[in-house]
């Protein structure tokens, strides 16, 4: 009679075990507080990240270039004074000159004007960097928010592992005291429960790694636990992003464009500094020997016989050529990697439907049989095991393809990301 409750015991306790699987894993042990979205994490890296800090400055820069490149030439004061401490009648003052006059630059050629266009041109690039860099961010955020949610999804499953490894270990103990058993099933399950403990033990290890390098990103310790339904979203089996996604108006297109408009600028500047500029300087001369004044006008024209200005014209025309060839360039190399990125994200997806749908199915009806038939003798402890092992892995697939999409997905919305309207 003894053998015989044992035996019952074990085999309720085997299938009360095994059937814990087939209800989703419980959450592992987080943080409580508010839960910390994804968007919200992108908001605090934002104001956080050094990247982001860089481009502001650099927005900063440009806007004073700007500023200085509308302002004109300083005028400039001078005082001479001629015919003083010579010899004869020259060894004083009496026959003293003094000229006292302004010299006003003209700038001719149009060049404010085109420093102005190049400032301009500067300032656009450097607002469209802020937002290259922010979009950068966001991809790095997302990175890290998706490897956080996966690693504590891989430790909830594997904390639920060691929990049925340890009820089949019970069970087994169970099973050999009663005779049901041979001490090999019990050393089996054994051996089982202490994988299962390191399992456990390394996907602590990398949540703690995962929330350690987010919180890094975003500037600040994870007080709160994360949006877990992050890895739910699956686009339906009839809409893989095969449909072409252009790189006409991305952001990698406007770089490219702000750079060549850089360069045209710089061709229209240097065009302009060929053109010399005057300089006039109306002033006032003192005759010290009459106590007479007269008016001065000076006027001066530099003469370009050795710097023409033409090899900086040549120079800032072979800069637009190169930034007109890899605009070429990066039109091309942006169609090719948002062809890639789509493939990417529709194959991600595929795998993902796949670990998480029918293939998780059959692996949790395999689980099942295997409990059953376990329950009822028509299987051995091996079977039962192979099965969970099956359902184990599987999950840990399903977690791994919903991760792969969602990181395929957000580098093809950072290759598609729409550069920001002028003005904005």
């Amino acid at each position: 009679m003894h053998r015989i409750i044992a035996a019952a015991l074990a085999a309720t306790s085997c299938v009360a075990a095994a059937q814990a699987q087939d209800i989703a894993p419980p959450a592992a042990s987080r943080p409580t507080g508010p839960i910390l979205t994804l968007d919200r994490a992108v908001a605090l890296a934002g104001g956080s990240s050094p990247a982001g800090e860089a481009a502001q400055a650099d927005i900063k820069a440009a806007q004073a270039a700007r500023t200085v490149a509308g302002l004109r030439p300083n005028p400039s004061v001078a005082i001479q004074v001629e015919n003083i401490a010579g010899t004869g009648v020259y060894g004083g003052f009496d026959q003293a000159e003094t000229m006292v006059g302004v010299s006003v630059p003209i700038e001719l050629g149009g060049k404010r004007s085109a420093r102005i266009a190049s400032a301009d041109a500067q300032t656009g690039r450097a607002t469209l960097m802020a937002a290259i860099a922010q979009a950068d961010i966001r991809l790095q955020v997302t990175q890290f928010y998706i490897e956080a949610v996966a690693a504590e999804q891989r430790l909830a499953t594997a904390q639920d592992q060691l929990r049925i490894a340890r009820d089949a270990a019970h069970a087994a103990r169970i099973r050999v005291l009663a005779g049901r058993a041979s001490p090999l099933e019990e050393q089996r399950a054994d051996v089982t429960r202490i994988n299962a403990e390191a399992g456990v033990e390394r996907a602590e290890r990398l949540v703690e790694v995962a929330r350690a390098n987010l919180a890094r990103r975003i500037g600040q310790p994870l007080a709160g636990p994360l949006d877990m339904t992050v890895l739910d979203y699956l686009p339906a089996s009839n809409d893989g992003g095969a449909r072409s996604m252009g790189s006409l108006g991305t952001l990698a297109l406007a770089a490219a464009d702000a750079d060549l408009a850089v360069a045209d600028a710089g061709v229209r500047l240097a065009r302009a500094q060929r053109v010399p500029d005057i300089t006039v300087g109306p002033g006032v001369r003192r005759l010290e020997a009459t106590n007479d004044t007269a008016a001065v006008f000076s006027l001066s024209v530099p003469l370009p016989f050795f710097n023409s200005g033409r090899a900086a014209v040549d120079e800032a025309i072979a800069q637009r050529q190169r930034a007109d060839a890899m605009r070429r360039m990066t039109a091309l190399d942006a169609e090719q990697a948002i062809e890639e990125a789509q493939a990417e994200a529709a194959n991600a997806a595929t795998t993902a439907r796949m670990a998480s749908g029918p293939a998780l199915a059959a692996a949790q009806e395999a689980a099942r049989i295997a409990r059953i038939g376990y329950r009822e003798g028509k299987f051995g402890q091996l079977d039962l095991l192979d099965a969970e092992r099956t359902l184990a892995e599987t999950r840990l697939a399903a977690i791994d393809a919903l991760a792969a999409y969602q990181n395929a997905r957000a580098r093809l919305e950072r290759l598609t990301a729409p550069a920001p309207a002028q003005g904005d």
